[in-house]
């Protein structure tokens, strides 16, 4: 799964990392705390609920639509249909272009671009605990090797999760190499 290898990446590349995956994992501002923008958030999670449910309904799929919001953002969940996991795809592929699908088509209604999160049969919840464990056994390994340890691909999301898991362990720091698809995490010593 990990290899030892050089990291190419910079602290430059880290940042811009970091803010690509905002996206995923940005805490709300002070200016989302007002009723409007919870109005508008409240907004984007029925239109989004309402087209997720005709796609749904087109696919002939059963599922519970669930809609909150939650950290400045509209967060949209799908549960209960036996063939929801394949709304998911193979490591969330179809999971992230369904996601980005429902967020135009929110863009067309509200006129202004959402951040809008999707999850289906509670695969990126699962995911992210995963990402987060694979990042501390890593800091860990490096830890007792002292040697440098490649991650496979990622998401930026992906990434993000596993810098947040290592940077909370002393001695180890992270940083990204590579250019998308195929831009890694890669852990060494501090």
């Amino acid at each position: 799964m990990a290899e030892t290898a050089e990291a190419v990446g910079t602290e430059t590349e880290q940042e811009t990392e970091v803010a690509e995956a905002t996206e995923e994992t940005a805490p709300a501002s002070a200016s989302s705390k007002n009723g409007a923008d919870d109005d508008l958030l409240v907004k984007e999670g029925d239109i989004a609920g309402d087209y997720l449910e005709r796609l749904l309904d087109l696919l002939d799929y059963d599922g519970d639509i669930d809609l909150d919001v939650e950290a400045g953002r509209a967060i949209v969940s799908i549960d209960g249909g036996e063939d929801l996991e394949k709304l998911v795809g193979s490591r969330g592929n179809v999971l992230e272009a369904l996601q980005e699908l429902t967020r135009l088509a929110v863009q067309q209604e509200t006129g202004s671009r959402s951040r809008l999160m999707l999850d289906i049969a509670g695969w990126r919840a699962d995911r992210r605990e995963e990402l987060r464990e694979l990042g501390r056994t890593t800091a860990e390994t490096v830890l007792s090797s002292g040697e440098r340890v490649r991650l496979q691909p990622m998401s930026p999301f992906e990434r993000k999760v596993v810098h947040d898991a290592v940077a909370a362990i002393d001695g180890v720091r992270s940083e990204s190499e590579g250019e998308d698809p195929k831009r890694r995490v890669v852990v060494s010593p501090s």
